[in-house]
């Protein structure tokens, strides 16, 4: 997979998130996708399967008192890498910054490890 193809797939992800549009995500998740989030503290959470996957982003990327800001994108081959920023409110504290691991398989993301600053 080039890394065109890789990055195509990741900036309609993250469209999904910047333009509240879960819909966005149904034709780029893998059959066998799994996720883990960074929360809660230590462990976060995993989930596992398009069901389980697309249940989870769906419910951060309708959300529309959210802002999800991209800082970079780093792709090499299935593989890539997105640093970003989520904002929840107005306030000086009211964000966490973070970063995506993502890896594709057949065109489709597979696997996606989230972790933020804390």
């Amino acid at each position: 997979m080039s890394d065109e193809q890789t990055r195509k797939v990741i900036e309609q992800f993250n469209q999904a998130f910047q333009l509240h549009d879960p819909g966005l995500l149904k034709e780029i998740l893998a059959e066998n996708c799994r996720l883990e989030n960074s929360g809660p503290a230590p462990d976060g959470t995993k989930h596992v399967g398009y069901d389980e996957c697309l249940q989870f982003w769906s419910a951060i990327a309708g959300n529309k008192g959210m802002t999800f800001e991209v800082e970079d994108v780093w792709t090499a081959g299935e593989r890539a890498v997105c640093r970003w920023t989520l904002r929840w409110g107005g306030g000086p504290k009211d964000f966490v910054r973070g970063v995506n691991v993502h890896r594709l398989e057949n065109g489709l993301l597979a696997e996606s490890f989230g972790y933020v600053k804390g």
